[in-house]
């Protein structure tokens, strides 16, 4: 079974810092891969990468057909393909959640306002928001904005999601909301990658894990790697080393 994203040996530098070292990973369709790892370890810049926020210096990364890095990238197409959300949720606060949707919609799809409508409308029932579609995003809570964030990328109707530490703003109240959305569309067969601090939902819900430490893959497996890991490094990190 081919990989629909397959990362190899990329290396990324700002300055004289090399944040990723050489790392590679698979991922298939419809899997649920989590990112663990401390603050400053690479797994926020191995997630932008992918979606060619941020430029690679070597190595290469195939994702949903694109070869990011080629000069011949068609970048809408992969933004169509891949969508990202992070943890501050750039919704713009002068529309309504509804026109929030709709904008890449109507802009990027060039689809109808008929059929932007039907498409935010489907997405808002899809994260539990239908009642909220005509409010503007101050008047929501945070978990509610992120949900939002979430119902915007899943109308482009991505082939792969990427979420870059999305419930790091909330409370425990507001976080489990937004873990709630994101279980349901790995139910769903969505193919996703999550960069999370939240290990007990990482264990849930992942089918591969990722430890990554000083820019490098570190340990790779199933959820039962949280429960007897193989290094020192990750049991520290997960708690169990203490």
């Amino acid at each position: 079974m081919s990989a629909i994203v397959k990362v190899e040996n990329i290396r990324k530098r700002f300055g004289g810092n090399e944040v990723l070292k050489g790392v590679s990973f698979d991922i298939q369709k419809g899997q649920v891969v989590a990112i663990i790892g401390q603050s400053g370890s690479g797994k926020s810049t191995a997630l932008r990468c992918i979606n060619h926020l941020e430029l690679i210096n070597g190595g290469s990364i195939q994702v949903c057909g694109h070869e990011i890095g080629s000069p011949h990238i068609d970048l809408r197409r992969l933004r169509q393909d891949v969508g990202i959300v992070f943890q501050s949720y750039n919704l713009f606060p002068h529309l309504t959640v509804r026109q929030n949707i709709m904008l890449a919609l109507k802009h990027v799809k060039k689809l109808s306002r008929r059929v932007c409508e039907e498409k935010a409308d489907m997405v808002l029932r899809k994260v539990g928001l239908s009642e909220k579609a005509e409010q503007y995003p101050e008047q929501l809570s945070g978990g509610q904005q992120q949900r939002v964030a979430i119902a915007r990328s899943l109308a482009m109707e991505p082939q792969v999601m990427l979420f870059d530490e999305v419930t790091s703003a909330l409370d425990p109240q507001l976080t489990g909301e937004v873990l709630r959305v994101i279980e349901d569309l790995a139910r769903g067969g969505m193919t996703m990658i999550l960069v999370t601090h939240e290990m007990a939902f990482a264990r849930r819900v992942a089918d591969k894990i990722i430890y990554m430490h000083q820019g490098l893959v570190w340990e790779t497996g199933g959820p039962e790697m949280l429960e007897n890991p193989q290094t020192q490094e990750l049991r520290d990190f997960v708690g169990t080393g203490l």
